[in-house]
């Protein structure tokens, strides 16, 4: 079995570590309305996906309850 000779020092593992980072999500043009979108989902402003209208558009992302 293959055991380090040495210990690695932190500044090493950080150097290592460095490269781990979260990249941004890609985004891609909504054909219809143009606005970005997450690729191979439904567009949150005007609800279409592969050319046809799957969800009915609302005006925003979450509801609310202004009845009381």
């Amino acid at each position: 079995m293959a055991v380090p000779k040495k210990k690695q020092s932190h500044s090493r593992t950080a150097k290592r570590r460095a490269q781990h980072k979260i990249a941004a999500p890609g985004l891609n043009t909504c054909p219809q309305c143009h606005s970005p979108r997450r690729p191979h989902r439904v567009c949150p402003v005007c609800g279409t996906y592969a050319g046809r209208e799957v969800v009915a558009p609302t005006g925003h992302d979450h509801e609310h309850d202004h009845d009381a």
